[in-house]
């Protein structure tokens, strides 16, 4: 079973009791290898979630059509099948939590990943007490977003709409909403990771900021980059919003110290 602890051990590695994370969720649960498919659903409903399962992206579709899905574990390698294809495909379409548990460990597989969008990403073999862990800190982390966006929509008293709103170069960035938009052009679609990044720099204008300093605060964000990935997403994301990547001018580099965003930024 690739190895994974096996199914038997499952009830010894996690103990039996009422659900004590978030409400009781449904996850998908996307793997070609019905073992593993089997493990997890075991896992989880001893928890107290509510399990599906799907074996490639026409099953996974067709649960999203039919099902409300609170969040996804998905492999990358689907019988053949690109899983980061289907992350890709899952981010543009919907705002659900993807974890990724995946055979491949390569540090490229898991940079990619998270900068497609998911939320998480655990290498097989992998214990059944992190899985949950890392479960329910995603769910809680949406939970929250959730709750917070919604108190803010519900009482101005809470929050001026427009505090989370911030406007540079044509852009407006809305934190509650996680979108960026430009008129007329409509929304442009950002990872996780991307729109996380973008957050810190508009929240810090004009400051310069080493690589150091970016991981930390995207470790703030549950985000767990490497060094060298930083200057990947910092490419991507100038892709996105930038007049001419050949000359940012939004994201400077400060050569041997790290990157500024040196556009004036207003609250919207």
């Amino acid at each position: 079973m690739r190895g994974l602890t096996g199914a038997s051990k499952a009830t010894e590695v996690v103990s039996v009791k009422t659900p004590s994370g978030p409400k009781c969720a449904t996850i998908l649960v996307v793997d070609d290898d019905p073992d593993v498919r089997l493990l997890l659903r075991e896992c989880l409903e001893l928890e107290g979630f509510h399990v599906l399962e799907a074996r490639d992206g026409a099953e996974l579709r067709r649960t999203f059509a039919s099902s409300t899905v609170d969040l996804v574990t998905l492999d990358l390698n689907l019988g053949g099948e690109d899983g980061l294809a289907l992350a890709r495909e899952i981010r543009a379409d919907r705002n659900v939590p993807i974890v990724m548990i995946s055979g491949k460990s390569d540090t490229i597989d898991r940079v990619v990943g998270l900068e497609l969008g998911a939320d998480d990403y655990i290498t097989k073999p992998f214990h059944l007490r992190e899985v949950l862990a890392r479960v329910r800190a995603v769910l809680r982390r949406y939970e929250s977003h959730a709750m917070s966006s919604g108190a803010r929509q519900a009482g101005k008293e809470v929050s001026s709409p427009s505090s989370a709103t911030f406007a540079f170069d044509g852009w407006i960035l809305d934190i509650d909403r996680r979108e960026l938009r430009r008129d007329p052009d409509g929304n442009v679609q950002l990872t996780t990771a991307e729109f996380n990044l973008l957050e810190i720099f508009v929240q810090r204008p004009a400051r310069v900021l080493s690589r150091d300093d970016i991981m930390d605060l995207l470790k703030g964000h549950e985000w767990s980059p490497l060094d060298r990935s930083i200057d990947s997403l910092i490419a991507r994301l100038r892709k996105k919003i930038e007049r001419d990547c050949d000359e940012p001018r939004l994201i400077k580099t400060v050569r041997g110290v790290g990157y500024a965003f040196s556009e004036s930024v207003r609250k919207h």
